[in-house]
């Protein structure tokens, strides 16, 4: 579904990913960890076409994407929650759901009803603008807005970060809905451990731009959570 080859990535004259490899399989929930600064924002947004590798090959259902746009990947089945959220908050939050409507492989123009239920203080706020909501209810935003495109592969980063619990546990409800219910494949980045445990099936850690460890999440040792978790 989602693998990585032997990818270097350069910023700004530093190195960040290095000949990394990454393999996810259709249907599955990986979570992907590592300390501050170890690159895996960056991993992401090279998945995304935000930031183009040096060389490598990064293949979606097999087809290599590091030559194509970001604009391609939506309507390759991919939907993406970016760190900080990047709603836009001049629009309301019906114009920001609006924005993935044009991706969409059966034209439809209507946002669906599924959004609505899986985040109902989207339907309530509709007229609010995108900046007058909370940072919890940002976030739902932006989760939906991903999942307008109704995404084969949903891409995260970081989406608990500065949310309130309960809309943190609500997240997490989600994320393993469209996984277990609808087969979605998810990767995601997240700091919080227990979450991690609790949505996750499986991890892939992450230090000095490479991938040092993988498996299934019950095999997320002590050992490995202090060898390249902990701080």
């Amino acid at each position: 579904m989602i693998k990585f080859e032997n990818v270097n990535q350069l910023y700004g004259g530093s190195q960040i990913l290095w000949d990394l490899n990454l393999d996810i399989t259709p249907g599955s929930c990986v979570c992907l960890m590592g300390r501050n600064g170890v690159g895996k924002t960056t991993l992401l947004k090279c998945l995304m076409g935000l930031l183009p590798i040096a060389d490598g090959t990064i293949k979606v259902d097999g087809e290599e994407v590091q030559g194509k746009t970001a604009e391609a990947r939506p309507y390759m089945g991919v939907g993406y929650v970016p760190q900080g959220r990047d709603i836009f908050p001049q629009l309301t939050v019906e114009e920001n759901l609006r924005v993935g409507l044009p991706c969409r492989k059966d034209g439809s123009k209507t946002i669906p009803e599924k959004i609505y239920e899986l985040f109902p203080v989207l339907h309530d706020m509709l007229g609010r603008r995108g900046g007058d909501l909370s940072g919890g209810q940002q976030q739902q935003l932006a989760i939906g807005r991903a999942l307008i495109i109704e995404p084969k592969i949903l891409i995260l980063d970081e989406p608990n970060e500065g949310i309130q619990p309960n809309i943190v546990q609500q997240i997490g409800n989600v994320i393993t809905r469209l996984n277990e219910e609808e087969g979605m494949t998810v990767l995601l980045v997240e700091q919080k451990l227990n979450f991690a445990r609790k949505v996750g099936k499986e991890f892939r850690l992450m230090e000095k731009g490479s991938i040092v460890a993988t498996g299934d999440m019950p095999d997320l040792s002590d050992e490995l959570i202090k060898k390249y978790l902990a701080v």
